[in-house]
């Protein structure tokens, strides 16, 4: 079986960026993979150009995968759409300036980082539960959130550039349900886009995190596979232990076995661990036993559905409810007579 197409997430600030390329190794690995870089534009500084370009003139692939400061969210989520399209604007003003060339543009939809803070301390997350009720009340900021990336969406398109998406896996529990709760109150979008990867980060869902991997994979455009060691820093839920090698082999050839495109997160943390030079000689067509624990994944991934059609349908718990009491009366009344 051939390589699969892998894509490499990387986020530093450019201070830590130009160190990981300072030479040519990284690269040069890069492109014995034939491998594409997904790069995080945390900024648009010279420095962080001078890469860019560096990597158009070896002919590695490059994704502009946008970001926000993180007072404004750091991520694209259904409140900070006005600042993504801004962002993008200013992007492609930075792109003319130095003349960068760019494979296609990524769109990160997760939570608001600073919402995951604040759930994250325990002296918030009482508070923040009356935030998430009246959010769900709000059905319209989902339609006008949804039509106001699908119009970033085209205008990217209209610039030449291809879109991918990278989303949390619990958005195609939605979908199922036909639901959009978890876009108010958590703050996704659902979107269309070009190709949709899935961030399938086993080392976040231990000890079913390749499970969990096998059970979404076939939903996936693309598999997000990781964490390697990095990214933003979000304490309590990004400082867990990265893959090792043996974690990390197996994640890649389940992806192989689902026939699946592959987004490693991250370069830097392949880099660190001495993964990709592995990877150069690495077997993709070892077999590996489909991980154990499939179908309780499954069984929580239809409660995940069922809670959130409930949640979407909440005149159907009111229905029940009433249905239970008037039974119960009825009972009562049988019994006095």
């Amino acid at each position: 079986m051939s390589r699969p197409e892998l894509t490499f997430f990387t986020e530093l600030n450019s201070e830590e960026l130009t160190g990981l390329f300072d030479g040519r190794f990284v690269i040069d690995d890069l492109k014995a993979l034939d491998a594409t870089l997904s790069l995080g534009i945390l900024d648009l500084s010279d420095a962080r150009a001078e890469v860019v370009k560096r990597l158009n003139k070896a002919g590695v692939p490059v994704v502009a995968w946008l970001l926000l400061p993180e007072e404004d969210g750091y991520w694209f989520n259904i409140d900070n759409y006005e600042r993504a399209a801004a962002r993008y604007i200013s992007f492609k003003a930075w792109t003319t300036k130095h003349n960068l060339q760019w494979a296609g543009i990524g769109l990160d939809i997760e939570m608001n980082i600073n919402d995951i803070r604040q759930i994250l301390e325990q002296k918030q997350a009482c508070k923040f539960i009356s935030t998430l009720f009246y959010r769900f009340l709000d059905k319209k900021r989902v339609s006008h959130a949804r039509h106001a990336y699908q119009a970033l969406v085209d205008l990217i398109h209209a610039d030449g550039y291809l879109v991918e998406s990278y989303h949390i896996p619990i958005i195609t529990e939605e979908r199922r349900a036909h639901a959009t709760v978890l876009q108010r109150t958590a703050g996704l979008v659902d979107l269309e886009t070009d190709q949709e990867v899935l961030m399938l980060y086993s080392s976040f869902l231990r000890p079913d995190g390749a499970a969990v991997l096998w059970s979404y994979a076939p939903e996936a455009d693309s598999i997000g596979v990781g964490n390697t060691g990095g990214g933003v820093d979000v304490e309590g839920l990004i400082n867990v232990p990265p893959l090792t090698w043996e974690e990390f082999s197996r994640d890649l050839r389940l992806c192989v076995m689902r026939e699946k495109p592959i987004h490693i997160f991250c370069l830097e943390g392949c880099v660190e661990q001495g993964f990709l030079p592995k990877l150069n000689t690495f077997d993709w067509d070892k077999p590996i036993s489909v991980p154990k624990s499939v179908n309780r994944v499954r069984f929580y991934r239809t409660g995940i559905a069922t809670i959130l059609w409930v949640l979407e349908r909440p005149w159907v718990i009111l229905i029940a409810l009433a249905t239970f009491v008037g039974l119960g009366f009825l009972f009562k009344r049988n019994q006095r007579k």
